[in-house]
């Protein structure tokens, strides 16, 4: 029409009612005889809007998953994420109208209004939302790209998802930060038991339609996926797969299904072989023999034990535990590493004949008494560096006193250590922390923070390490309180400055800030007569170190710190715990019965700054020359300390006395 009353859409002023695309040619009819749209798995290269009719979407092994209607709209996902189609799009009546927007024009919109999130539902229920981030290329050259990544869904759509857009160019030991987060956290939200099931169905995924090609090639990509997704899986495991029985069952009827396809598939002989080394490096004889190997402590805060290497302690290992009784008699009992309360109650009781029902206490040098509950596991984690785990009949609680042994030392240990080297013991230490910090699996760290009674999961190595910088901060604490002379303190507060400077050059910073929060403590922070004598260029190092501890800006100095160094870094750990703490506490692990995927991203995140202080292994032999390094060695890993800050603060008034 000529008419200018029809030249314009809407005028300048107008209330905004509408969004408007212009197309050239693109209004689209179908009808009953193409019965499809598009198939699962074909390269998704146009967005489509139903201008007239309905759709139903139609998903493998599950069928039709939702029916959408005029206004609604299909086929984003597959350009969003530059990914194959993840359903068939079936036509539910004749005369269909679509509003096709090709590729080209989609990206444009994409750049120009797209909102930020990307919802899929099925069954009108959200199963999915993704969220567009701008992704680093990597490459100063190489200008950023926009992806979206996936922000909250059930946990079987994200492994869908996840999968779908796996690179298959990509190897599976190469960093993919998406599949990373779902291998390091799925076990929050969807368990070995579930997860094991789901990638088996997804191995035998078969495509319906197309050529015969072309369903050949959906079924290879979706193996050679499983596949990858399953070795990068057991990579990040390690040895804990020796932890998990249903696992090694999943890898052992995966391998069996592989090596029967891989005589025809050429594309999977690679990564069977790779299947193939994993599988045999655990077969019952192996796990056998692992599992003959126990890892024994008498007391899981105290003994011989330190003397020696440091193994992992893995769920499968046994224990020895001294279990004391009222009149301060014990006995010693053999239990898993995960067994509970109960367990631990009954093989003491067995042991000592008794048929009293007794309770299982957790009693501190202090005189604090934690009831342990009957289903609580690893009991043995409950306590604190001078705890020692106690039976009784309730009715005798209250009668419970500390071990004499708990009280700590009476005398100091200066004149043991004060002829040796304070580089030699910082080094000492910072190799005897890597072995425990070298033990602490990732999962642990996950389970730390979400609670291993909920998943009834041992978290023994991080317990052992944490325990470790709460031991260090006591031992300069009991060391400067057991100090009579003045000199002398003057002159162990020197020695701990310097100690701690050489674990910061050898980048310990967990025994470094132990060192400095001793410091710190009330008990030693008083005797303000010790700190005055020190020498001005000691309280200066004293006071940089301190600075170092400042939490302002989110512990920005000790952050930026951090940065400036080179793995192989033993971390501030606590300060990684509150973090991963911060985020678990401040954000919902579920969101409308969808799992929170950015909370795991965030955690993951956190964890991963632990695999980049392990990137590069510790040298021993760097050791600083030494003329007794047994001795020094020994010494580092039989510290004995007083955790009792009451009695530590009366040694603190003993020394110098308040100011009338």
């Amino acid at each position: 029409m000529s008419d200018l009353l029809y030249l314009k859409v809407f005028n300048q002023g107008e209330e905004g009612t509408s969004w408007y695309i212009i197309q050239k040619g693109h209004s689209y009819m179908c009808d009953l005889l193409y019965l499809k749209v598009f198939n699962q798995g074909e390269e998704g290269t146009s967005w489509y809007i139903i201008q007239k009719g309905s759709v139903n979407v139609v998903i493998y092994g599950k069928g039709v998953v939702c029916t959408l209607h005029e206004g609604d709209d299909f086929g984003k996902l597959a350009l969003v994420n530059d990914a194959p189609r993840a359903a068939s799009i079936v036509l539910r009546e004749d005369n269909c109208h679509f509003l096709r927007v090709d590729k080209e024009d989609f990206n444009r919109i994409l750049r120009d209004v797209e909102a930020n999130t990307v919802r899929l539902k099925e069954h009108d229920v959200d199963v999915l939302v993704l969220q567009k981030s701008l992704r680093s290329s990597g490459h100063a050259n190489v200008p950023a790209h926009f992806k979206y990544t996936v922000m909250s869904g059930t946990a079987e759509k994200i492994l869908e998802h996840l999968l779908e857009t796996m690179r298959l160019d990509v190897h599976y030991t190469d960093p993919d930060p998406a599949l990373e987060d779902f291998v390091l956290m799925h076990g929050i939200f969807m368990p070995i038991s579930q997860l094991c099931p789901a990638l088996i169905a997804h191995y035998h995924a078969q495509s319906s339609q197309g050529s015969e090609q072309e369903r050949l090639d959906y079924a290879v990509g979706s193996k050679r996926r499983v596949l990858s997704l399953a070795l990068r899986w057991t990579n990040m495991l390690a040895h804990n797969l020796l932890e998990e029985d249903t696992a090694l069952s999943f890898l052992e009827e995966l391998f069996g299904f592989v090596a029967n396809d891989a005589r025809v598939l050429r594309p999977l002989k690679d990564l069977h072989t790779d299947l193939e080394k994993i599988v045999k490096s655990y077969t019952d004889d192996a796990r056998s023999a692992q599992k003959k190997h126990k890892v024994l402590l008498r007391q899981f805060s105290s003994g011989e034990e330190r003397l020696s290497k440091r193994q992992p302690i893995r769920c499968f290992d046994d224990i020895l535990l001294k279990v004391y009784c009222r009149d301060h008699t014990y006995t010693t009992i053999r239990v898993p590493v995960l067994a509970s309360g109960r367990e631990v109650t009954v093989a003491v009781a067995d042991k000592l004949g008794s048929t009293e029902d007794l309770i299982l206490i957790s009693l501190s040098s202090a005189g604090e008494k934690q009831i342990l509950k009957p289903s609580e596991v690893s009991v043995f984690q409950a306590l604190g560096v001078n705890g020692r785990l106690f039976v009784c009949p309730r009715d005798q609680l209250d009668a419970l006193a500390p071990l004499p042994e708990q009280e700590g030392p009476s005398s100091g240990s200066m004149s043991s250590f004060e002829l040796m080297s304070s580089k030699d013991l910082a080094f000492q230490m910072t190799l005897y922390d890597w072995e425990l910090f070298s033990c602490v699996h990732e999962h642990e760290f996950v389970y730390h923070t979400f609670g291993r009674q909920a998943y009834r999961r041992s978290t023994a190595n991080l317990d052992l390490f944490l325990r470790r910088f709460n031991q260090l901060q006591f031992w300069v604490v009991t060391e400067v309180c057991l100090c009579s002379q003045l000199s002398k303190r003057v002159q162990l507060l020197k020695k701990f400055i310097k100690i701690a400077a050489h674990c910061r050059e050898f980048r310990n910073l967990n025994s470094f800030f132990a060192i400095i929060m001793g410091m710190s403590n009330p008990a030693v922070s008083r005797l303000t007569q010790t700190w005055e004598k020190l020498p001005s260029k000691f309280k200066k190092f004293y006071a940089e170190f301190e600075s170092l501890l400042d939490p302002s800006r989110n512990h920005r100095s000790y952050r930026l710190t951090v940065a400036k160094m080179e793995p192989p870094i033993i971390p501030f750990t606590p300060l990684l715990l509150k973090d991963m703490t911060f985020t678990h506490e401040g954000n919902k692990t579920f969101i409308d019965n969808m799992v929170n995927f950015e909370k795991m991203r965030l955690i993951a995140n956190t964890i991963r700054t632990v695999r980049h202080c392990r990137s590069q292994p510790f040298n021993p032999e760097a050791s600083p020359a030494s003329k007794n390094p047994q001795e020094v060695r020994n010494y580092v890993r039989q510290i004995t300390v007083i955790d009792n800050q009451r009695t530590l603060s009366q040694l603190s008034l003993r020394l110098e006395p308040r100011k009338a």
